[in-house]
């Protein structure tokens, strides 16, 4: 992984944990937007050259993304990042006065915030589903999935109509069984819908068994893909595609730019554009591409993963080993995220202040209120160590 940290200039001066915030950009991926600008500018922004140009790109793109998640292009809408690909079709759908929202407690303040919105429009109900409590990690992966299906199969109701979870918890950082629940839902009564939000997932874990398995699961590329801030995808599913009505309208949801006074009730396309916007950065496909490819060069999403574990089992190890760290798992992370509290005379933020002053870059999270430290195949036991050798000054201090 040496080549690949080489063409991250983001890594040359830090020790950097925050890939869960967002992720490095490649030197390679900078010089492909670059080009890609050029091209444009060549052959003119807005003129009949240019459109074949701009059409290739977003079907290579589309089609790189379909093949990492298991479906058909048509079920691919570009988007600008995970909340607006949760929203956009979500806000589409069709809800009754009494109809109720099932939101896991480790829910992304984005989405919660466009769901109790939704809720307060449409006077729907909101039942938590509590996963914050379930704390196995990898070394219990199959009793962590006995609990999850038994949180959920307790707090379904009669008048579900959706059920919101991440794949990959972006607080605890355990991975929740995504399949097996789309499995549930498709044979409970009143089938609710099932939106994934896929931050942190997409990238960093096998994702195309449960992405081609939910309605919606959206994620960003500039996170564990190394991409640009301002790109993502959201995978629908038909029945999304059958049910769900636009709900920001440009031209791109439009089969064409008819006037006022046409009377065409087929307005929008049928397949996944049909939350598409309008005007977008088109230089960042050619970047998302570049870091993708520059991705799979590193080896398969499972020897990808593996490495991923190596490094956070060794920092959750490492942060075990301090009397005042408690991990949050109670086992080693099935992912690269490793949360945990430091019970210090300093808050989380100002802990997070001074390891920045040192170049060392963990975060805060917000709710609950953790420290957390993120780890990528780029990571190395060097960087990890001065984290923990700064970590434990200040556990001492």
């Amino acid at each position: 992984m040496s080549l690949l940290r080489a063409d991250l200039p983001a890594l040359k001066n830090k020790d950097y944990f925050n890939y869960g915030g967002q992720g490095p950009l490649p030197q390679c991926s900078l010089k492909a937007i670059t080009k890609s600008w050029e091209t444009i500018q060549e052959l003119g922004p807005f003129t009949n050259d240019v459109w074949p140009f701009i059409s290739n790109e977003i079907k290579k793109t589309k089609g790189i993304i379909a093949d990492l998640c298991g479906v058909q292009d048509r079920r691919i809408a570009l988007t600008e990042n995970v909340t607006s690909g949760c929203v956009l079709p979500l806000w589409g759908l069709s809800f009754s006065k009494g109809d109720r929202l099932l939101i896991s407690n480790c829910e992304h303040p984005g989405v919660v915030s466009a769901c109790k919105e939704l809720a307060r429009r449409q006077s729907l109900e909101i039942d938590i589903l509590d996963v914050l409590s379930l704390r196995n990690g990898i070394d219990n992966e199959i009793g962590t999935q006995t609990e999850v299906m038994g949180v959920i199969e307790r707090s379904l109701k009669e008048r579900t109509k959706l059920v919101v979870l991440s794949h990959l918890l972006w607080n605890t950082g355990q991975i929740m069984p995504i399949e097996s629940i789309a499995e549930l839902l498709l044979n409970h009564p009143s089938q609710p819908f099932f939106l994934v939000d896929a931050a942190q997932s997409f990238c960093q874990i096998p994702v195309r068994e449960s992405a081609s398995k939910v309605d919606i699961y959206a994620f960003t590329g500039h996170k564990w893909g190394f991409g640009p801030e301002g790109l993502g995808a959201v995978v629908l599913s038909e029945r999304i595609l059958e049910e769900a009505q636009p709900t920001l309208v440009g031209w791109k949801s439009l089969t064409n730019e008819s006037s006022i006074y046409s009377n065409d009730i087929n307005t929008f396309h049928k397949d996944a554009r049909r939350f598409e916007i309008a005007t977008s950065c088109t230089p960042l496909l050619a970047g998302l591409r570049s870091s993708l490819s520059l991705l799979k060069k590193q080896g398969t999403d499972l020897e990808r993963i593996n490495i991923i574990k190596s490094y956070s089992n060794k920092l959750w190890l490492e942060l075990k080993g301090i009397g005042s760290i408690t991990p949050i798992l109670q086992g080693p992370p099935p992912a690269g995220l490793v949360s945990f509290t430091l019970n210090s005379k300093l808050s989380p933020y100002q802990i997070v202040k001074l390891l920045g002053k040192k170049s060392i870059f963990i975060r805060v999270l917000e709710d609950p209120i953790w420290l957390r430290a993120c780890v990528h195949i780029t990571s190395n036991e060097s960087e990890i160590n001065r984290l923990i050798d700064e970590l434990k000054k200040i556990a001492a201090s």
